[in-house]
């Protein structure tokens, strides 16, 4: 008999998010926030991963997905997602990347002194 809470939602089957990732903490070194990009070491062997990694590498394998987007697929939490993907990473099954963010570039004087023109008359 499955345990019944007093809104009588069975608990049979739930699996607590922080199960997918094992005991293991995240490795050293691998720094992987939300944002970045993962994509599939095509040299990379999927046999003897766990469940919840072979899902993270089938979603990568298409092309780039950032960590967020997993997440999101898997509906787990970001940092139970993180660490699962630092795994992958530190273990060469997939490759991250910094998302890419142009550099700023310097804006003319008499550019700004317009767009600073434009707001004091608003």
């Amino acid at each position: 008999m499955s345990p019944v809470s007093a809104a009588g939602h069975s608990r049979r089957g739930v699996v607590r998010s922080h199960t997918v990732i094992g005991a293991d903490p995240a490795p050293a070194g691998v720094h992987v926030d939300l944002a970045t990009l993962l994509s599939v070491d095509p040299e990379a062997k999927c046999r003897g991963l766990r469940a919840q990694a072979q899902r993270v590498m089938a979603l990568c394998a298409p092309g780039v997905l950032s960590v967020a987007d997993v997440a999101a697929h898997l509906y787990l939490p970001g940092g139970v997602v993180r660490t699962l993907v630092a795994e992958l990473v530190a273990s060469g099954h997939l490759l991250a990347a910094d998302p890419f963010v142009p550099v700023a570039q310097r804006h003319e004087a008499e550019f700004l002194e317009r767009v600073l023109h434009g707001l004091e008359r608003l």
